[in-house]
């Protein structure tokens, strides 16, 4: 999170006898209005998690990893889940009144690689992960 200024990231998780990073970029314009959580799984062995500030000087943010206790998907979460072949694009409206939302993206083993943007009306930049 910050407290106001973008937050722009890219954290990996280093697994594996080889630790070959698996890589997630984050871009979000306000990270205290939208601070930014996630769930990685952490499969065989142990594991690193390494985030990096790829922001300007003048925008610090604050991390933390926790490795007990971490929040699972929903129920209902897991059981609404949708295939998105490669290339589709998928959209979810929701209202106004929404604080949070969830998502879950998963793969049968292949590689993932996928894009996520919360947009907010017609004019404003994306959050993107």
């Amino acid at each position: 999170s910050t407290e106001g200024p973008p937050l722009d990231a890219d954290i990996e998780l280093w697994h594996g006898p080889d630790n070959t990073p698996c890589k997630m970029r984050v871009y979000v314009e306000n990270g205290e209005v939208r601070p930014f959580r996630a769930v990685i799984e952490t499969p065989r062995g142990p594991n690193t998690v390494a985030i990096r500030n790829i922001g300007q000087l003048e925008f610090p943010f604050a991390a933390n990893v926790a490795s007990d206790k971490v929040d699972n998907p929903s129920a209902a979460c897991l059981s609404k889940s949708q295939t998105i072949q490669g290339g589709a694009l998928r959209t979810y409206p929701f209202e106004s009144s929404v604080d949070s939302v969830q998502v879950l993206i998963k793969t049968d083993g292949r590689p993932l690689n996928s894009r996520i943007e919360l947009l907010q009306g017609p004019n404003n930049n994306k959050q993107v992960i």
